[in-house]
């Protein structure tokens, strides 16, 4: 290969120039990875080119701009350059550099290496291998790992080490590569070897009360710091230097739950839109993270408009059969149905609309009063009493009110008080009927329960309908309509056996069905979503999107995010025959789904009290296997681990490597045997030409059947 046909590089925030490999004065090479803590990445592989990263740390030259080189070989002996560059390290980016190293031959293994002149040495960063994707028509398989949810707090990214040695062609990281929090009680768990401290003078956002008292990043160091420790595991080093990455972003990115620029963390009881601390974020993922940008030479603005400060949508080809698609469902998504601080008792659809919509009023709704007027406003004053200790706004107790709600106030307030104020008959004559938060599961004036989770499904689907059709579509908005029309525009103009979309949050129903179990209260006999926070929260524009994909072929998601593994062929609503593919793989090392839903109950001040809901939570599989979730064939909420793609032109396989909770809080450094010992597989496949779910069980392969509710 000659030098000009082999390489062209530049340098995403800095021109590179061609170097002569040797000369006069040339420094001598020394091993150098104290100056390069976090190694080495690549990312973003294409046929011709690919992302080449490092950070640079020199105490003594902390302010200063830094010249690096890298040199890209052909041989991991770096016997045979066949070119260097120059590359700047910019203080203002923390020392972060990239390049993007063009004109690369087709599915071409290099070695690449960075290195820092420093009083006649050449400091070396550890030797990093990449590989370019494979050519548009070339009729190859292709493999791939692919990740999701690695908490640093307390935890060890083992499943790295076991990823780095199927030696996959990349991996795809779908999202929470960092954790924004230091030490949140509800899923981490702070140890001496696993902790990150901001400084005292830059301390983040303090969260958590008195006695446990935690931190959210909020300043662009803190995100730095964050990315800078997450990098620093050795697992992840290692899949680093052996594997190029394509990533997009969750919520932890920037903050948990969040919807653009606007955290959760007071369940929307304080305005947390904070455009300052989004950009923040945005520059420490732009800096630390290899992607190739749409827009040539793309320099992060930290005084761009947000969103649209930073674009993570892109596609990728790997030969003739697999067609990457990865979206951005954080940046540009509408607000949650529910806000967590929604007045409970809110009639959110009334008789009216739900007439103008279905025609009549669906069972589900139930009876409202004007509370203004009913009753010559006697129930209004005793709810706006009740407002400062129950802790909704007494402004709120307005306009037309859930009767359910307004009964269970005023028992509240007759067993606290020994007043002996009426209960509404709900049977009164002449009530109309709605569906208000309350009918959704939000027993509390400020919660994320009735929120973004555990939704009542029956009433919240009512609710979501209605919504949807009045707003046009725009109250479940997730993607925008520039990506949503670049993202079905390009699914549908492809032409690869497997139109592979890496999706952040799960698809897949995730509801389960509690009204045979007596022995709790009768208000939770219900059939509740787990989660509304994920597409579930946005079922009626899933519907659309998968309508128009299951005529394409060959659409398969790849998600994260739940903490869980899980395959399904989610579908159209009410309309299980135009479907999709979509495994879903758990977390690198965050809690899993089990544990939290444990961690959930414990700490609720409501379902703490709830008679079992520890058992429940724990039998999670079992209670998840219901008609809501017909097409949910297979689930584990209780490993962590990872999962391997394997695709050509008859089938698509996925490998799940699943690796036991317990497992995560251990360093396996140096004892990847052990681990290999504690962790277990299972396959499953979609087959060209259909959208069929398969399970390899005892050695044969079996077909989940949504009539039998079975593998067949």
């Amino acid at each position: 290969m000659k030098r000009r046909d082999f390489l062209k590089a530049t340098a995403i925030s800095a021109g590179a120039l061609l170097l002569p490999k040797c000369g006069p004065g040339t420094p001598m090479d020394t091993d150098g990875a104290q100056y390069y803590p976090q190694s080495v990445v690549s990312g973003d592989p294409r046929p011709d080119s690919v992302i080449l990263w490092t950070r640079v740390d020199d105490a003594m030259s902390a302010t200063a701009d830094l010249d690096l080189d890298v040199e890209i070989a052909v041989d991991e002996a770096f016997k045979t350059i066949v070119a260097s560059a120059k590359v700047k390290a910019l203080a203002k980016y923390d020392h972060c550099a990239k390049v993007k190293v063009v004109n690369l031959p087709n599915a071409a293994t290099i070695y690449y290496r960075f290195g820092y002149v420093k009083q006649g040495k050449r400091y070396l960063s550890r030797v990093g291998k990449t590989k370019t994707a494979p050519a548009p028509d070339a009729d190859v398989p292709v493999k791939f790992v692919y990740v999701s949810c690695q908490d640093y707090i307390g935890r060890y990214f083992n499943a790295y080490w076991l990823a780095a040695e199927l030696a996959p062609d990349f991996f795809v990281h779908l999202g929470d590569y960092i954790y924004e929090t230091t030490g949140d009680p509800s899923f981490q768990d702070v140890t001496a070897a696993r902790k990150i401290e901001f400084p005292a003078n830059d301390p983040g956002i303090a969260l958590g009360s008195a006695d446990k008292r935690y931190y959210a990043a909020k300043s662009l160091e803190n995100y730095r710091q964050l990315y800078r420790q997450t990098r620093a595991d050795k697992a992840l080093q290692t899949m680093h230097e052996r594997v190029p990455m394509i990533a997009t972003w969750d919520d932890h990115e920037y903050s948990n739950d969040c919807n653009g620029p606007r955290a959760k963390y007071s369940n929307d009881a304080e305005n947390e839109l904070d455009v300052a601390r989004r950009r923040a974020a945005n520059q420490a993922f732009f800096e630390y993270q290899p992607i190739d940008y749409e827009t040539p030479n793309f320099e992060y603005n930290p005084n761009a408009d947000v969103p649209g400060d930073i674009q993570l949508y892109r596609d990728f080809r790997f030969g003739k059969h697999v067609h990457l698609v990865m979206t951005d469902l954080r940046q540009y998504r509408a607000d949650n149905l529910i806000l967590g601080n929604a007045f409970p008792g809110k009639v959110a659809v009334d008789e009216a609309k739900l007439v103008a919509k279905y025609g009549s009023v669906p069972a589900v709704a139930q009876p409202y009063v004007d509370i203004d007027t009913f009753a010559g406003g006697q129930y209004k004053q005793v709810l706006v009493g009740a407002a400062p200790t129950v802790g909704y706004p007494a402004a709120a107790v307005t306009g037309k009110v859930s009767v359910a709600y307004i009964n269970n106030i005023v028992t509240r307030v007759n067993m606290a008080t020994g007043m002996n104020v009426p209960t509404i008959d709900p049977a009164t004559g002449g009530l109309e009927k709605g569906i208000s938060y309350f009918d959704c599961g939000k027993l509390s004036a400020v919660t994320s329960n009735g929120s973004r989770y555990l939704t009542i499904k029956p009433a919240y689907d009512v609710l979501g309908e209605v919504t949807y059709g009045d707003t046009g579509g725009a109250s479940e908005d997730v993607m925008g309509a520039a990506q949503e029309a670049w993202f079905l525009s390009t699914m549908k103009g492809s032409s690869a056996t497997w139109k592979v979309w890496g999706n952040e949050y799960c698809l897949t129903s995730l509801a389960v069905d509690l009204r045979a179990f007596t022995f709790i209260p009768k208000s939770f006999q219900q059939i509740f979503y787990l989660n509304s926070e994920d597409w579930n929260g946005y079922r009626n524009k899933r519907s659309a999107l998968i309508g128009q994909l299951a005529g394409v072929g060959g659409v398969v998601a790849l998600t994260g995010d739940i903490h869980a593994f899980y395959a399904s062929t989610p579908s159209v609503n009410d309309d299980t025959s135009k479907k999709i593919v979509e495994f879903v793989t758990s977390a690198v090392s965050s809690k899993v789904f089990k544990s939290l839903l444990l961690s959930q109950v414990r700490e609720d001040p409501l379902l703490s009290t709830v008679n079992g809901a520890d058992q429940l939570a724990s039998g999670v599989d079992s209670l998840l296997r219901n008609p809501s979730n017909a097409t949910l064939g297979y689930m584990n909420s209780s490993d962590n681990g990872f999962a391997l793609v394997e695709a050509d032109a008859t089938e698509l396989r996925v490998t799940q490597t699943q690796i036991p909770e317990s497992e995560v809080s251990v360093d396996y450094t140096g004892r990847v045997d052990d681990l290999r010992g504690k962790a277990k597989t299972v396959e499953l496949k979609t087959v060209a030409g259909g959208a069929e779910l398969f399970l390899k069980l005892n050695g044969t392969w079996k077909r989940w059947d949504l009539t039998a509710q079975d593998w067949v």
